[in-house]
């Protein structure tokens, strides 16, 4: 149930930002939940293979190029699904910066509540 209730917030945050931000564009809500579902796959089973091949880059810009993986992982998103678009790899990154900060309040609010 818990992992339900996450991915709808995550689909919340993916509609609000897209609302947001001009270069990313989600068609409807159902939508914003098959971006959320893809982004969760692709940051378990792709992410953590593209941090150890570039490893050596983002020891060089001391964790900063973790912001440009974030960024192709939206963007490979984006590849996957109709109705989702993101115009630049900029948009990409400046939408993830959001989304993470985003998810972390909507999680930390998720926690409290329970409490």
């Amino acid at each position: 149930m818990n992992l339900i209730l996450r991915l709808l917030l995550n689909a919340v945050a993916v509609f609000a930002l897209a609302h947001l931000l001009s270069g990313v564009q989600v068609d409807n809500y159902v939508t914003a939940i098959i971006v959320a579902l893809v982004l969760s796959i692709l940051n378990l089973l792709v992410k953590p293979l593209l941090v150890i091949l570039t490893l050596p880059a983002t020891i060089l810009t001391l964790g900063l190029f973790l912001l440009v993986i974030n960024g192709a992982i939206i963007l490979l998103a984006d590849q996957f699904i109709d109705g989702f678009a993101v115009n630049s790899i900029w948009w990409a990154i400046l939408f993830s910066i959001l989304l993470s900060i985003l998810q972390s309040i909507l999680q930390s609010l998720l926690k409290t509540d329970k409490k």
